[in-house]
């Protein structure tokens, strides 16, 4: 193992041997932040969601990558947020250890350049590698490397719980005494028990931006440099639910920051996934300090900087609502929003590559439900939009092609509007909708997160041979509709000849 330390003043550095990129300088102001690693694997210690340990495991060398997993440390500040505009410094220089999972080609010849960083979704008080779940073959397609990092203390808890000895380092301390008055009796929390007194969940922001200096940076620890044959060109910005909430805050607030001390901002472009409005549209700034309030320009993008695409499911964006605003392809203001006709929030995906239900017990935590009262979780394959939207934030960053603009799911005095078979109208499209044998659903009832878990319900056979006289018949309009929405850049021709081989492999009629 390699240990690299840095002299780190609050989150700027006074060291600025750092390297550069083709997409520009790296930063010389941005930490970068200590790093260990890579650290050991054996078969008693492995990261937790390690790729072969997931309840789908992949076998990453068939593909041609690599896992490796890094502690990280630092010193990051704690933010304020008081009004429109750059966050303010309200603790400064609050010591933190994470940890940070990189999948990547083996080969420097491999790699792409571009680097999707995910602040790991802890709704389940544990970390979830949602974006590897909803893009990884993307990722694996376009030889992209993956970047996830444990962004909250209470996941830092179930690492902890997880292995001891691997974890043990990881800190999240608040840096407030508990007899400090500014250490709030009640923190705010955003899922019931996910907060303490004794950690602070606002030390995200500058762990974010570090980490994004370090995987500029030519320093020897980092894995994206390929021992100096190759440099990362891009880093996209990924957060799903919570972390896409996460994310308002970053963009709208930190970002400012990191503009004004660098020069640049540290993320290229950012995919903002299923969070918006009234639906995790913000967080807290500080775990003492209430987050944005529902109608406030700080719950909106305007004039990033950098491309964004917004994207809500059929479960979110009702309450989502207020997220809405017009597309625009004008710098400095690069915006889509996306509705995933058919697509549920809470999906299997983010389950299936993700930590295994044994590993989930061995954090301390209990194993979320694949299925509520109506049945299974919706197989609907989100996926299919997330390689699509990813592919088009490339192009948007690299050679300034804007995303393919799409009218939101259609809603009349607060309704949804649907077709004759119950689905709704309008949104990303799929031939799942547009030649369907079933009605999408994107909110159910039970346990855990539910609610925002869709399900199916399948098609009548009387229905189905209606609509469809022939497979052969069904097998074309699937086809058709692929390959309209390959054209129009909805989908990926490769998701697109996914789709025509289950439409050819399904018993309809």
């Amino acid at each position: 193992m390699v240990r690299i330390g840095r002299i780190i003043i609050g989150s700027l550095l006074v060291v600025t041997s750092l390297g550069v990129t083709a997409a520009g300088p790296a930063s010389a102001v941005t930490a970068v932040p200590e790093v260990t690693g890579p650290l050991p694997v054996s078969a008693g210690s492995y990261p937790f969601g390690a790729a072969d340990h997931q309840l789908v495991p992949q076998d990453l060398a068939r593909d041609g990558y690599v896992e490796e997993e890094f502690l990280v440390s630092g010193s990051a500040n704690v933010y304020s947020w008081p009004a429109p505009g750059p966050a303010v410094v309200r603790t400064p220089a609050a010591p933190y250890t994470t940890r940070v999972l990189v999948r990547r080609p083996a080969r420097a010849s491999h790699f792409s350049g571009n680097v999707v960083v995910e602040m790991l979704n802890p709704s389940n008080l544990f970390d979830l590698n949602i974006g590897w779940a909803m893009m990884h073959r993307q990722l694996i397609d376009n030889g992209d490397a993956w970047v996830g990092i444990t962004v909250k203390p209470v996941s830092v808890v179930a690492l902890q719980t997880f292995d001891p000895v691997r974890y043990g380092d990881l800190s999240m301390a608040n840096p407030l005494p508990l007899d400090d008055p500014r250490n709030c009796a009640e923190p705010i929390t955003v899922i019931r028990g996910d907060s303490s007194r004794t950690t602070e969940n606002g030390l995200v922001w500058d762990i974010y931006t570090q980490v994004g200096g370090w995987l500029r940076s030519a320093d020897p620890t980092n894995p994206l440099t390929y021992q100096g044959r190759r440099s990362p060109e891009y880093l996209y910005g990924f957060g799903y639910s919570q972390t896409g909430g996460y994310l308002y805050n970053y963009i709208n607030g930190i970002q400012p920051l990191v503009v004004q001390a660098d020069g640049r901002p540290m993320y290229d472009g950012y995919i903002v996934a299923v969070a918006g409005g009234a639906f995790v549209g913000a967080v807290a700034m500080n775990q003492c300090e209430p987050p944005p309030p529902l109608g406030d320009p700080r719950r909106q993008f305007t004039n990033v900087g950098v491309p964004i695409i917004h994207v809500m499911s059929q479960s979110d964006y009702l309450i989502g609502i207020g997220a809405r605003r017009p597309d625009s392809d004008q710098p400095p203001d690069q915006y889509r929003h996306y509705e995933m006709a058919g697509a549920g929030h809470a999906t299997p995906d983010e389950l299936y590559y993700s930590a295994a239900p044994d590993d989930i017990v061995r954090a301390g935590r209990a194993v979320p439900p694949q299925a509520c009262n109506e049945g299974p979780r919706s197989r609907f394959p989100s996926s299919i939009f997330f390689d699509a939207i990813l592919a088009n934030l490339d192009l948007w960053v690299r050679d300034g092609v804007p995303p393919p603009r799409v009218a939101p799911i259609r809603v009349v005095d607060g309704v949804p509007v649907v077709d004759e078979f119950g689905n709704v109208v309008g949104g990303l499209r799929s031939p799942y909708l547009d030649v369907p044998t079933s009605t999408w659903f994107g909110s159910a009832t039970g346990a855990s997160f539910c609610f925002i878990a869709g399900w199916e319900r399948p098609f009548t056979q009387d229905v189905l041979d209606r609509l469809y006289p022939s497979h052969g018949a069904y097998v074309r309009r699937v086809t058709a509709s692929v390959h309209q929405l390959v054209d129009q850049r909805i989908i990926t021709a490769d998701d697109g000849r996914r789709l025509i081989h289950e439409a050819a492999r399904a018993d309809v009629p």
